[in-house]
């Protein structure tokens, strides 16, 4: 008897399971080349401010301000990204918009186009400047900047956009030694001022924050209006300086709102933590800086 026939079709069944073997397995691991599906992203809730990329499934709305130099389309560009030192060291910079030009129109926040915040990492050498906008879109303005990394902040509403915050570093050569941490205290005292704060932050919570500041012992109450308020407070958190919107409490026209001695505020931070307070408010035509550590607290009564 022939076997050949046998052996030739006994081959060719067993190719054909081989084969529905390996397309078994090929749907099981997927295509090698198949890139792998873009995560989804789930519902959260955050400040407004600047949001960055990042891991963990959060998405990036949920992320406070000034983590991302790049955010809703906009960038923060630095002319440079290094400095020497020096009490008025040149910074000049771009907000570059979605088409990757520079943006030239802004809408007008607290009497500025943009506000410029500048910090040492170690959380000294705090600065709230207004840059000068030139018409190729170009901001320039001047630091006062010691040695170290600093971070950099633009806080702006371009026309037509939404409220945005962004974030770079800016290195300083030198001799870098990095303060001491300064302790937690709801009381500073510079030149002949001394402020108090009142309340207490809360993760998750609108905190009210009562500032009390008074000159000798006196209470002023005679501030007068700085950027449309008697007083801005910035708040960051210590470890990645994030940056945080607070809002003021009260207008000096709107017939109720005292120039002092308190200046009260309205504050949500997004995690437990330590947080730098900087309060800048006028008085006698001399803006001041009253600076505070604090730590949140967890359902305080």
């Amino acid at each position: 008897m022939n076997s050949a026939p046998v052996r030739i079709a006994g081959f060719v069944v067993g190719l054909a399971a081989l084969f529905a073997v390996a397309v078994g397995v090929g749907r099981l691991v997927g295509p090698i080349d198949q890139p792998e599906p873009a995560a989804h992203a789930t519902d959260g809730h955050g400040d407004d401010g600047g949001h960055g990329g990042h891991e963990g499934g959060t998405p990036a709305a949920s992320l406070p301000g000034g983590l991302a130099v790049s955010e809703k389309g906009y960038t923060l560009r630095l002319e440079r990204s290094n400095a020497e030192t020096g009490r008025r060291v040149p910074v000049a910079f771009t907000i570059e918009g979605p088409d990757g030009a520079p943006v030239t129109a802004y809408d007008v926040e607290h009497e500025k186009r943009l506000h410029f915040i500048a910090v040492r990492r170690d959380g000294t050498g705090f600065q709230h400047v207004h840059p000068i906008l030139a018409g190729d879109g170009t901001w320039r303005t001047r630091l006062a900047l010691t040695p170290g990394d600093w971070r950099v902040f633009a806080d702006f509403n371009p026309t037509g956009g939404t409220g945005t915050t962004l974030g770079a570093d800016l290195a300083v050569a030198g001799d870098y030694r990095p303060a001491r941490p300064t302790p937690v205290s709801t009381t500073t005292t510079f030149d002949d001022y001394t402020v108090t704060l009142d309340g207490h932050l809360e993760p998750g919570a609108d905190a009210r924050l009562s500032l009390s500041i008074s000159r000798d012992e006196q209470p002023v109450t005679d501030l007068q209006p700085y950027l449309g308020a008697y007083g801005h407070l910035v708040a960051l958190r210590e470890g990645d300086l994030a940056y945080l919107h607070v809002h003021p409490d009260g207008t000096p026209d709107d017939g109720t709102t005292a120039p002092g001695p308190d200046v009260v505020f309205y504050a949500e931070v997004p995690s437990p933590g330590r947080y730098r307070l900087f309060l800048d408010f006028r008085h006698d035509g001399q803006v001041h800086t009253a600076e505070f550590t604090v730590d949140t607290h967890e359902g305080h009564e």
